[in-house]
């Protein structure tokens, strides 16, 4: 069957999310008011005609496992195929691992009975934790007329130096892949692959048999010279959602109306869990000025420069500015709160004061009361 399937990449790793990932991991921390990050890379698999997804998560799964559900709000709930949940607790006595994965090719030989009957005659792999709208189905074009072996997407921008980077010849072939290097050079690695289904079982044989359980190490850099790695080089916005500072940032952002337009392009749209949530309500003595909000808020303080996810309440002469406030969240009367991100179901007193700052927010976990 010609097409693509997809596999999401979603365990646990080193966080710099600190409280936000408390209770879940990565791919299901809350982004952009009414969506998880995971929601992202799962709409462009959709968007690109991708009728089957695998999603393998190890670590704190259940958020990730509630919001997935059988896959129906990404018309992923099917006969045959659809949306697959991979738990990696479900192969851990198999492989005496816990559940734990200590990379992508670990990860995908756990589940290699899987991947044997997959459809397609292509696989796309990519985490979760990557903020991006792109065409998948452009990637796929050019991985075939370039004869390639395997395409990695990668991006000009660059990151942190702990990001994978790859050198290019002047074909677009992949030369040199590196990491942890001084001084970032080159071109960023988005961790979205395009390979045959043929290629990757041949592929995680081979990892299996060499103790391999690196993408990176195991394939990139150790087989760098056998395979024809090509560059798929994306222009568009691209966000990695790995410390706090970047979600902040990141999140912020969006109160741009450019950087949301090119998010949210109505050519390639961006599907959420389905909510029955009533619409936000603003009060004619109340103020509410830049803010991405979802439904059902309630909004009689001000509110100016954040974003607020469904169900989150502001009383009557609270201030709030600059802040991302998750579902349930709740700014009691005349309090002040600036720079600050909370997780589901804070409640912040009456008259209390929040300060954080744009280079380094404040973060209340979940269910907290202060």
């Amino acid at each position: 069957m010609k097409g693509m399937h997809g596999i999401i990449f979603s365990y646990e790793k080193p966080t710099g999310l600190r409280e936000l990932t408390d209770h879940r991991v990565h791919g299901s921390v809350p982004f952009a008011g009414d969506y998880r990050v995971v929601d992202f890379m799962l709409s462009n698999m959709v968007n690109a005609g991708v009728t089957d997804v695998g999603v393998i998560m190890h670590g704190k799964c259940q958020s990730m496992l509630d919001h997935l559900g059988t896959g129906k709000s990404w018309d992923l709930s099917r006969k045959n195929g659809g949306l697959t949940l991979l738990p990696a607790f479900a192969y851990a006595e198999r492989r005496q691992s816990a559940g734990q994965f200590r990379g992508k090719m670990e990860a995908l030989g756990c589940v290699k009975e899987y991947l044997e009957h997959i459809r397609q005659d292509h696989v796309v792999l990519a985490d979760s934790d990557i903020v991006i709208n792109i065409p998948l189905q452009d990637v796929l074009r050019d991985h075939l007329a370039s004869g390639a072996d395997l395409t990695a997407v990668c991006t000009a921008q660059l990151g942190d130096s702990a990001d994978t980077y790859f050198k290019l010849d002047e074909t677009g072939r992949i030369v040199d892949t590196v990491r942890d290097i001084h001084t970032p050079e080159g071109y960023r690695c988005l961790n979205i692959f395009i390979l045959t289904k043929e290629l990757l079982l041949r592929l995680v044989e081979d990892c299996m048999a060499h103790n391999q359980y690196s993408l990176r190490g195991g394939v990139l850099q150790r087989l760098g010279d056998q395979l024809h790695i090509h560059a798929w080089i994306w222009n568009g916005y691209a966000a990695r959602i790995d410390t706090i500072q970047a979600y902040y940032e990141r999140s912020m952002e969006l109160l741009n109306p450019e950087i949301r337009g090119e998010l949210f392009c109505p050519e390639r749209p961006i599907f959420g869990k389905e909510n029955d949530a009533p619409s936000s309500y603003v009060d004619p003595s109340g103020e509410c000025v830049n803010t991405l909000m979802a439904d059902g808020c309630d909004i009689q303080g001000a509110v100016k420069n954040s974003i607020l996810f469904r169900g989150v309440q502001v009383e009557p002469g609270a201030s709030v500015e600059g802040c991302i406030l998750c579902k349930g969240t709740v700014v009691k009367k005349n309090a002040i709160v600036r720079n600050v991100i909370t997780d589901k179901y804070v409640t912040i007193r009456e008259n209390g004061t929040l300060m954080g700052h744009e280079t380094y927010p404040l973060v209340i976990a979940r269910g907290a009361e202060v």
